[in-house]
């Protein structure tokens, strides 16, 4: 028996395989690889289809090349028709038979648009009809057959769950609420819900109402969610008022499904659960697309690197100088709110004889008795500023944006001003378009914070790299002309 056990515990394809994980797709690649997958499919119906007829019907040799040449020309035009239809979302993917119809007016309108393009480029001269018409043929039956196994593999996947939909917190009303599941999420919108928040208008007092939006801003915090999703009725518009007020709080993007109502009228039945993503409203937008994050990301970097490497002399004057000034660290360090309000702990040279970072910190003010004398100089040159660069490569800051405050004043200010969390909807910068319009230093009045949360808000609504570039440049010389103290 000890012996069997051990062979069984060796043979086992589940316990060999169990060592191999299991490869994971995301939600929106599953598109592209199905997309892939009919372009290779349609170049070799196109190299099949020539192939019989020329060289297996006339006896006579056909060309790879111009086969493969068409191919791929039908294969483009199939994939931005078959795009254009939808037949790339998740849906369409895992019924073909449904869209059968679909499928095949895109193959004969494809057909139809290479035609014209052959005639008129006059590029098929080396193409016979014969050729054509049997690729054709092929073209179809493939498709076809690549779907159906394209549903297969991806239904799979989904029974495996190796396929990764984007991380949602989903807020709704109870009625709303029962007619949403996983399968709903992953299948409409490729999404994955990791937290459920449940909101009863008619019997929830506002508090209660409150603190559960609360709870959802926070755990789309903690578990890194990527958008929230709205599922209430489209007439209840305190709800929805108080739920867009409530996500200000967040830089994620929310979305409202359609409710069972615009559903009945959109379907023709009430009793579908099929939700169309194509009539979802978008009720907050993220500040920046992924790619706009990592463009400005990839200039933070290479511009906080060549700083560094050219400022090397200062920094390590400066920090001799601060040194020799004064007892205390070189550093001082405070904790900040950055993106999504995450704490971070941002750098400066130490300018001041404190090191404040509690409930009650106090702004610096002009001919400040905690300055030191080193100190007076740095802050008059913005040099103490300088260590955030390493705040920008490690990621907690950028080069541009809402210059981030101590958390004491955070706390202050969002209870007065309706606005001010939208600041940390982009990461904090060590400028920003407030401190280039002359809103550096103390804020002594509530009216000169407004105004320059409004510029902040004006900066993230209106991004772009090139205004990045114009601040950093003006920057310089506002420097030179402003003096912090």
């Amino acid at each position: 028996m000890g012996v069997q056990s051990t062979f069984s515990g060796l043979e086992t394809p589940e316990r060999i395989w169990g060592f191999v994980p299991p490869l994971r797709f995301s939600y929106q690649t599953i598109g592209h690889l199905v997309g892939l997958t009919e372009i290779l499919g349609i170049i070799s119906a196109s190299i099949i289809g020539q192939a019989i007829y020329q060289r297996f019907w006339l006896g006579g040799i056909f060309a790879i090349d111009v086969a493969t040449g068409i191919g791929l020309m039908a294969a483009l035009i199939h994939l931005s028709l078959a795009r254009s239809a939808e037949l790339y979302r998740l849906p369409q993917i895992l019924d073909p038979a449904r869209n059968f119809t679909k499928i095949a007016m895109v193959w004969a309108f494809g057909l139809l648009v290479l035609t014209a393009l052959l005639f008129l480029l006059k590029i098929g001269g080396d193409l016979s009809r014969g050729s054509f018409l049997t690729f054709s043929i092929f073209e179809l039956p493939l498709l076809l057959a690549t779907r159906s196994m394209a549903a297969v593999v991806v239904r799979s996947k989904i029974a495996n769950q190796s396929i990764a939909g984007r991380a949602a917190v989903v807020i709704g009303d109870v009625d709303e609420l029962g007619q949403l599941n996983a399968a709903n999420l992953l299948h409409q919108f490729g999404l994955k819900e990791v937290g459920r928040i449940v909101l009863d208008a008619a019997n929830m007092a506002d508090d209660s109402r409150r603190l559960a939006l609360e709870k959802a801003v926070a755990l789309a915090r903690q578990s890194q969610a990527e958008e929230f999703v709205i599922a209430v009725g489209w007439s209840q518009n305190r709800l929805l008022g108080e739920i867009g007020d409530a996500l200000r709080n967040s830089p994620l993007p929310a979305r409202l499904l359609p409710d069972r109502v615009v559903r009945s009228a959109i379907d023709g039945r009430r009793t579908d659960s099929s939700i169309s993503s194509a009539i979802t409203v978008e009720m907050q937008r993220a500040p920046m697309t992924v790619a706009e994050r990592a463009a400005k990301r990839f200039v933070d970097v290479i511009l906080a690197f060549l700083a560094i490497f050219i400022l090397l002399p200062v920094f390590a004057a400066t920090a001799l100088a601060v040194k020799l000034d004064s007892a205390g660290p070189i550093i001082f360090r405070q904790r900040r709110n950055g993106f999504d309000q995450h704490q971070f702990s941002i750098y400066k040279f130490r300018t001041m004889r404190v090191l404040e970072d509690g409930q009650e910190i106090t702004q610096a003010r002009r001919q400040d008795p905690r300055v030191t004398r080193v100190g007076r100089l740095l802050r008059r040159a913005s040099i103490d500023e300088l260590p955030q660069l390493f705040n920008v490569l490690k990621g907690n800051m950028s080069l541009v944006g809402p210059r981030p405050h101590a958390l004491a004043h955070d706390d202050q200010y969002k209870s007065v001003i309706e606005t001010y969390c939208f600041r940390h909807h982009v990461k904090p910068g060590i400028t920003g378009w407030a401190q280039i319009n002359g809103l550096r230093g103390e804020t002594a009045h509530l009216e000169r914070m407004q105004r320059r949360v409004e510029f902040d808000i004006w900066y993230i609504n209106n991004w772009s790299l090139w205004l990045d570039v114009f601040i950093l440049l003006k920057t310089a010389f506002e420097v030179l002309k402003q003096e912090a103290y």
